[in-house]
């Protein structure tokens, strides 16, 4: 049976680290604050932010909380970003996705300063990463690397499939590998002969949004296995875009969902923040 990887408690290490990082910016005069932008309130982005602001209080940094209503326009937001940028006491914004209809996500993203943009969506921290310069990265990309790390699990030399390819998880994901020595595939709804493709993976990461697609047939024997999905299946349970069941048996490692990659993606938010005072200095 495989090893399920504990995001949980992988996160609450990388916290109480970063809990005495920030300590320690404090005790030298270094007050650390993160900005939370949320329109409307879509009740999973309701819970996203307010675990932010929970992660926020743990570590001991600031969070200061926006929340405006559904119909603000986009020239509005823009304004709210603009002040942002110039505080001062303001190390990181987040706009909280998505959006409403009538807000152009793309825009609002490129309004942040990206020494400010802790998310790491911004078009200039995703070429800093393609290129190797310093710069925020995308946090569940980065916090799928630490997963892999703080489990003993190689990644230098392998064989690594990614199915899917947002800009958020799948492009990311594929860039940071190759930063860590992976052979890199990206497969997608349009790859050809796909189950032949994932089961060449050492490393499988599944970022696909479809409900427990991935069964034992994409999966090599002895594969580790990430599954990035959060989903809910006909009972409205919640689940991953990896057939857990299934798949487990056939894997030597696995990520559950609730439990594996999500709490590392705010783990790694938290990260970026108190990274924002080098990137800024």
């Amino acid at each position: 049976m495989a090893t399920i990887i504990d995001g949980k408690a992988i996160s609450l290490q990388i916290k109480d680290e970063l809990k005495e990082r920030a300590a320690a910016l404090k005790a030298s005069g270094i007050e650390i604050a993160l900005a939370v932008i949320q329109v409307g309130d879509n009740p999973a982005s309701c819970v996203y932010v307010r675990n932010k602001k929970k992660g926020c209080e743990y570590i001991g940094i600031g969070s200061l909380s926006f929340e405006l209503p559904e119909e603000t326009t986009q020239e509005e937001l823009l304004a709210l970003i603009g002040e942002l940028n110039e505080r001062a006491d303001v190390n990181g914004i987040l706009v909280q996705l998505p959006l409403p209809a009538h807000i152009d996500e793309d825009t609002v993203i490129k309004a942040i300063d990206p020494k400010k943009d802790v998310d790491g969506f911004h078009p200039q921290s995703v070429g800093a990463l393609c290129i190797g310069q310093p710069g925020f990265v995308s946090c569940t990309p980065a916090g799928i690397i630490q997963l892999l790390k703080r489990s003993g699990i190689e990644i230098a030399g392998k064989e690594c499939v990614v199915l899917g390819r947002s800009n958020i998880v799948g492009k990311p994901m594929a860039l940071l590998l190759l930063r860590e020595n992976a052979t890199v595939t990206i497969a997608h709804s349009k790859t050809k002969n796909l189950k032949e493709v994932t089961k060449r993976a050492d490393i499988l990461i599944v970022a696909v949004g479809r409900p427990k697609m991935v069964t034992k047939d994409y999966v090599k024997e002895g594969a580790v296995v990430i599954d990035v999905g959060i989903n809910r299946d006909e009972n409205n349970k919640m689940c991953g875009d990896v057939d857990f069941d299934d798949v487990a048996p056939v894997c030597s490692a696995i990520t559950p969902v609730p439990g594996g990659v999500g709490p590392m993606t705010i783990a790694m938010l938290l990260n970026n923040c108190i990274e924002s005072v080098n990137l800024q200095r």
